[in-house]
């Protein structure tokens, strides 16, 4: 490309192997852009005596005053499957209005990530809240490389920097268990989301440590993962009961799947806690709605909303990162 062709922000990102984004932050000195990339930037600039426009400023520096929450359903539209996305949603919406930002959500294919530069080059959003269960560190490493502003809910990824809210998953896990175990269980299971995601991990982690406190032993029979859907909990269930029909707990990785657990066990004429008692995980607003109010791990959904719009704000205007755990409680009801 010769100097006469210099002349926007996208000839000098195809000459840097950069993002439009990236290189109108970088021209303006954003504490997001890494310092060896903000100088190769300007050195191209400076070379090309490339004058840098406020309309191109406003178009690709974050000006349009809009974040977007990303997510993907299990259905065409929002469902009940969908219940932790709508509330953490209304948490988010509340706080990027007190900051007078607008709130756009968008639906992605889990493996794909050309929703990114579609939204961030274009101007049409500032950054991004990533809510993806499925496949979240392919999502992470995409907007990472593109240096993109964005705030994951979720454990933060140790090789990689960015702002994160997440709940005490680990103790989640082992307050569930360690209920259990108070009641008098003796077979507790254990049904997870995607084993390959690091909330899952952890929760792993904290049943694991309440059973060894316990002097007893992880059955390996009493283990399955779902995708934290309500078919996704029957088909759990269903193994869990092959494997081990005498088991007499499980604690599940989200309420949805808890239901769904629960309804198995009804279906197969065996009682809700009687014969086996069910500890969920979220708290959404079904849990206490059911036919069988559902003990469960309460996260608070609407103030994890609250500090991922505020959070995010704060690091695109000043690049500083956050990482935030936030604590959890058990709630008791009829299924434990």
């Amino acid at each position: 490309m010769s100097k006469k062709t210099v002349q926007t922000i996208e000839d000098i990102a195809k000459l840097a192997n950069v993002s439009k984004s990236t290189v109108s932050r970088a021209l303006n000195d954003s504490p997001l852009i890494k310092e060896e990339t903000r100088e190769q930037i300007k050195a191209i600039a400076k070379e090309n005596n490339f004058c840098f426009k406020a309309t191109a400023r406003s178009l690709s520096l974050g000006q349009s005053h809009t974040i977007a929450f990303i997510t993907h359903s299990y259905s065409e539209c929002f469902s009940m499957e969908d219940l932790f996305s709508l509330e953490i949603m209304g948490g988010i919406s509340t706080g990027l209005t007190a900051l007078g930002y607008d709130f756009l959500v968008v639906h992605v294919d889990p493996h794909k990530t050309d929703w990114a530069h579609e939204y961030l080059d274009s101007g049409k959003v500032d950054g991004f809240i990533l809510n993806t269960s499925s496949r979240k560190q392919y999502h992470i490493k995409a907007l990472y490389e593109m240096e993109a502003p964005f705030i994951v809910w979720g454990v933060p990824e140790p090789n990689y920097c960015y702002p994160s809210v997440t709940g005490d998953n680990i103790s989640g896990g082992l307050l569930a268990t360690e209920h259990l175990i108070k009641i008098g269980r003796q077979k507790i299971a254990f049904i997870g989301g995607a084993d390959y995601e690091r909330e899952v991990q952890q929760r792993y982690a904290g049943y694991e440590k309440a059973l060894k406190n316990a002097n007893r032993e992880v059955n390996p029979l009493m283990v399955t993962y779902g995708d934290y859907s309500l078919a996704s909990g029957n088909t759990a269930m269903e193994q869990l009961l092959q494997q081990a029909p005498d088991l007499d707990a499980v604690f599940v990785n989200s309420d949805l799947m808890a239901i769904g657990a629960i309804n198995v066990i009804q279906s197969k004429g065996k009682r809700v806690p009687e014969d086996i008692a069910v500890v969920g995980y979220d708290d959404l607003s079904i849990a206490a709605l059911n036919n069988l109010p559902l003990t469960t791990i309460r996260q608070n959904i609407p103030m994890a909303g609250r500090l991922l719009a505020q959070n995010l704000v704060q690091f695109i205007k000043s690049g500083v990162i956050t990482n935030v755990t936030m604590p959890v409680e058990l709630v008791i009801r009829k299924s434990a």
